[in-house]
């Protein structure tokens, strides 16, 4: 991160305890532009990484129990970022859903294999979870200086970019995230008219998301988690006015609706 956000800001990252989430958690640690780094996990105090990095940086590393589906979680969560005087200016919400162990969601390659249980579930975590996070989150960001909310999208939501077909609760879900985020850029300009509300496309990473899915993506197109978060924030960092209600790839480019 550069100095592009007004001195010593405070950072949130939904969803930090693993793969993408985790490596931008490091990196924002890492950064002496970025004072405190507050985390969401629905495994905080498992053991995992995030203990570690609770470890590491007492002082600086907030982890909060958040589940994204479940709005009374999403609302205390707030609310305890509040108590902590925590007011980030910069937001990134990376928690996502394509396919689960149990394999009772996966993606679909036809109609047949559509399942409205699945389906809702994907739904509630990569759309109505990030709206949630909107309503309760944006309010705590500060009112003047610029502000960053960034979610995590995928070039594969985008509707005028479908070309193969299939993956239907991925692909619509992503879809509607991309809706929310424009609409919620919209409003953002009445009401919080410094922040700035954009989509992210990661690219193809390593990790558990994409994992039963990799034997066909080149080398040089599957990405380390380490590299994707540092693109991410370069591109959260170059970020201006007009790019609110944007969808942008981990390269800067921009992504047709």
């Amino acid at each position: 991160m550069s100095t592009s956000l007004p001195e010593s800001p405070c950072a949130l990252v939904v969803g930090g305890s693993r793969g993408i989430g985790q490596a931008l958690t490091e990196q924002l640690l890492a950064s002496s532009v970025i004072d405190r780094v507050a985390v969401t996990a629905r495994s905080a105090g498992s053991g995992g990484a995030l203990d570690r990095l609770s470890q590491e940086h007492a002082e600086r590393l907030v982890v909060l129990p958040m589940d994204v589906t479940d709005q009374q979680s999403v609302a205390a969560a707030a609310a305890q970022l509040k108590e902590s005087d925590i007011r980030p200016r910069l937001i990134l919400n990376v928690a996502g859903l394509l396919h689960d162990q149990g394999r009772s969601v996966r993606p679909e390659k036809r109609l047949e294999d559509i399942d409205a249980d699945a389906m809702q579930r994907v739904f509630q975590v990569n759309a109505i979870g990030p709206a949630l996070c909107l309503r309760y989150f944006l309010p705590l960001m500060p009112r003047s200086g610029r502000s960053v909310f960034a979610v995590l999208s995928a070039r594969v939501g985008s509707i005028s970019d479908n070309r193969l077909g299939g993956w239907y609760a991925y692909r619509a879900s992503k879809a509607a995230l991309n809706q929310v985020v424009k609409t919620a850029s919209i409003e953002a300009r009445r009401r919080f008219p410094e922040a700035i509300i954009a989509a992210l496309h990661p690219g193809t990473t390593d990790t558990g998301l994409s994992a039963p899915f990799q034997s066909n993506v080149p080398k040089d197109k599957l990405f380390t988690p380490q590299f994707v978060a540092q693109r991410l924030l370069a591109v959260v960092d170059g970020l201006d006015a007009a790019d609110s209600g944007g969808f942008f790839a981990w390269d800067g480019q921009a992504i047709p609706w």
